[in-house]
């Protein structure tokens, strides 16, 4: 008997999600494990596997359509098997598959059940597309897309309320994807020669481009909702160190010329790590709250966040265990979930269940921050760069490699004195890395 497969619950609060691409075609074998569809939730996009093997006999989900969780998305079967929708679904959900199902399904759920003809595979045809100023190999895969272009969804909408013919943009994400910022740099009537300003300083003339509106993503919208939340109803404290880390920045790089270029460790690596051992010694701070039971919880897992930045906001990545787990272990688990998330393809389990985040701008060269906690965890820490500054050690002004960073709590659960202790206890793991290492 043909199986169902629905919209999943990607997250505890995920309530729906957008069926972002169908990277199964109907009619195509499908094993179990392998990647169904893209589902685009209010935290990221998510990469589906299929939970059962067959044919994949009838898309129920257009791409694009806002699906609740638990909502029939799919039919899994054998390539023979005859297929009634009514029966399978029964009369209800057959009613709300006819909001959101492709036209394919849609003559079938409007009419008496019918037993299917076996489907052929469609036949396999790679051609090369050439638009303007770039050449693109499309795949059979991505000539099901819409205009047979790659494009995130929040790209489509911005370029037809543009008018831009997506067939004319680079695209700069994974595999040529179109993103947002590569439809908002898009011009398609460049300035002429004669019209560009000749003497420094002088007026470009043409005609000013109008307003652009550009709705919010899910997920830039879910990191306001979450961070208006957290500061409305989290009282925050700040206490900010400052750390000598020019025995760490040693340390790294003599670290680094034993490894391969794709297997470098970052300042970060070790902040991660420096932080996991930190909250064994403070476990309050490896805390959430609970306001149901009015209780506060002190995991037994230290599981780190780790904030990167993905293209319509930003996301938290998980490394769990990270007190357990060496540098050189953490880099890599990182670097993987970082690239997976820049790609859109997480997976639940990698941003879910964090106990403690870092959010990290020292790349940017900026000094200090303070980071917004993300609830329901007790604590973030901010990290800055690390900057030669001038310092008076025994009585003379030296150079010195510093790093600040400053550590948000919920005041419901903590207090000064022990945010303070916290950094003292993270100075001796970065200020002494070898630390990290015994």
């Amino acid at each position: 008997m043909a199986d169902i497969v629905i919209m999943p619950k990607l997250g505890f609060d995920m309530a729906e999600g957008t069926l972002v691409r169908w990277v199964i075609a109907e009619g195509s074998p499908v094993e179990k494990g392998a990647i169904l569809a893209e589902i685009e939730t209010d935290k990221a996009t998510v990469e589906v596997e299929s939970t059962f093997a067959g044919t994949v006999r009838r898309h129920l989900v257009e791409e694009g359509a806002i699906v609740p969780v638990n909502t029939p998305i799919a039919v899994i079967g054998a390539a023979d098997e005859p297929i009634d929708l009514q029966t399978l679904l029964g009369k209800g959900a057959l009613a709300e598959v006819q909001k959101t199902a492709p036209q394919s399904a849609k003559a079938e759920v409007q009419t008496e059940p019918v037993a299917s003809e076996p489907t052929t595979p469609a036949k396999v045809v790679t051609e090369t597309v050439t638009k303007p100023d770039r050449q693109q190999v499309v795949s059979p895969e991505e000539g099901q897309l819409p205009g047979g272009v790659r494009a995130t969804p929040i790209a489509r909408r911005i370029a037809e309320e543009l008018g831009i013919d997506l067939q004319n943009v680079m695209g700069s994400g994974p595999k040529g994807r179109i993103l947002r910022t590569d439809v908002e740099s898009y011009k398609s009537v460049p300035i002429a020669e004669e019209e560009r300003p000749s003497v420094p300083g002088a007026a470009i003339s043409g005609e000013i481009p109008a307003d652009r509106h550009i709705p919010l993503s899910r997920l830039r919208g879910a990191i306001g909702r979450r961070m208006v939340q957290a500061k409305q109803t989290v009282p925050h404290f700040y206490v900010t160190y400052e750390y000598d880390v020019a025995a760490l920045i040693q340390l790294r790089t003599q670290i680094n010329a034993l490894l391969p270029e794709e297997e470098k460790t970052s300042v970060n690596d070790f902040v991660v790590k420096a932080v996991a051992l930190a909250l064994r010694e403070f476990p309050n701070l490896n805390a959430s709250i609970d306001e149901a039971k009015n209780e506060v919880i002190q995991h037994g897992h230290v599981n780190v966040g780790v904030a990167v930045a993905v293209e319509n906001g930003l996301l938290t990545v998980v490394c769990r265990d990270a007190d357990r787990k060496s540098i050189r272990h953490i880099a890599g688990e990182v670097r993987g979930l970082v690239k997976r998330a820049r790609e859109g393809k997480v997976k639940p389990e990698d941003i879910e269940g964090s106990t403690f985040s870092v959010s990290n701008l020292g790349m940017f060269a900026v000094d200090n921050f303070l980071a917004i906690i993300n609830p329901p965890e007790a604590a973030i820490l901010a990290v800055g760069s690390a900057q030669e500054v001038p310092v008076i050690k025994e009585g003379e002004i030296k150079a010195s490699l510093r790093m600040k960073a400053t550590i948000s709590v919920d005041h419901r659960v903590s207090d000064g004195a022990e945010a303070a202790r916290f950094m003292q206890a993270l100075e001796k793991y970065l200020e002494e890395p070898l630390r990290l290492f015994v």
